[in-house]
């Protein structure tokens, strides 16, 4: 080999040691910068808790999450939030035996149905998994505290409301989310109590819209046909009175037709501001959610908890939205 071959070859290794050796040094400061460390990456909780809700899409039970895990944020619990798509109580049943089974710290849920959910938190609740039931109570049932609207109360009030915003004769139709919930049936029994000593107001029909926007309207539809009379309605889920209000402005009869319904979505308040619908409920779904995390740490540690706490409840109308700038019923 040649003495040329020799000093190329020589300078052609010490060109690729230094390359080698700058990969690696910087290599490493990349991999040092930018890449968290392995412990560091795992975050530590305190619990691990699931919320099953009615409706994982449901904008009533987003506000809900949202206030269950600003509180799991706060006190560093692991919160999953699991359930049926769409309302169906089996597939709720079979979340909550799925979330026992995985054996959870604690067990967020709705107590729709006695007949269900008795028996079924009995079972968890036995197992040693503490559940609090929101928004719907199963009072029969073990369930170690309930944290929501008063749905008995939420009923009587709104019938308050409308013997209040109506005069003369008022033929009303209920349209409610459920023959079977346990929440929907008070709040209709409650409205029903609150009326049945007006004379002048009649209850014309109760009908099921099993919590979809396309049955409340078909059954609004179907209401307005078969009942001409009718002049005033009262929707029992959030999505009731939305699709009510959308029905009587295509028959234009929103200035003779008197709407209450229940929650403050987004369609429900812009709706009151344009005197389709006159009045709402409003609960308090983003306190629930944050409650019902704080209680169940509490119950997990040994903490005595109040077995049923009361949200806040309250009828709104267009005046309360132009005193309070449009801002009543949001959810920081």
């Amino acid at each position: 080999m040649s003495k040329l071959s020799n000093v190329a070859y020589t300078v052609g290794s010490l060109f690729f040691l230094v390359s080698c050796s700058l990969s690696i040094f910087y290599g490493y400061k990349i991999v040092t910068h930018h890449l968290p460390k392995e412990e560091s990456a795992v975050k530590k909780y305190r619990y691990h808790l699931i919320l099953v809700p009615e409706e994982l899409d449901n904008e009533y039970w987003k506000l809900v999450e949202k206030g269950a895990k600003k509180a799991a944020e706060k006190y560093s619990v692991q919160l999953e939030y699991a359930g049926p798509k769409q309302a169906n109580i089996d597939d709720h049943v079979k979340t909550i035996e799925m979330s026992a089974a995985s054996k959870v710290d604690g067990i967020i849920t709705q107590g729709l149905s006695d007949e269900q959910f008795t028996p079924l938190i009995n079972r968890v609740v036995a197992k040693g998994i503490p559940v609090i039931t929101v928004d719907t109570d199963t009072s029969n049932s073990k369930r170690l505290a309930y944290i929501g609207t008063d749905n008995y109360y939420s009923g009587f009030l709104a019938g308050k409301a409308l013997i209040a915003d109506t005069k003369g004769n008022a033929n009303v139709a209920i349209i409610t989310g459920s023959f079977y919930a346990n929440h929907m049936q008070q709040r209709v029994k409650g409205f029903q109590d609150a009326v049945k000593a007006e004379k002048r107001i009649h209850i014309i029909a109760v009908e099921e819209s099993e919590i979809s926007r396309v049955k409340a309207a078909e059954k609004a539809n179907q209401i307005l046909q078969d009942h001409p009379e009718v002049n005033a309605f009262f929707g029992t889920s959030a999505l009731d009175g939305i699709e009510i209000a959308q029905v009587v402005e295509k028959y234009k009869k929103q200035n003779q037709i008197y709407i209450i319904g229940f929650d403050t979505l987004p369609e429900t308040l812009k709706l009151i501001r344009k005197g389709t619908i006159k009045a709402t409920v409003v609960q308090e779904p983003f306190q629930m959610g944050y409650g019902a995390v704080k209680m169940m740490i509490d119950l997990i540690e040994g903490k005595k908890v109040s077995p049923i706490v009361h949200t806040d409840t309250r009828i709104l109308r267009i005046s309360d939205l132009s005193v309070n700038n449009g801002r009543m019923g949001e959810h920081e």
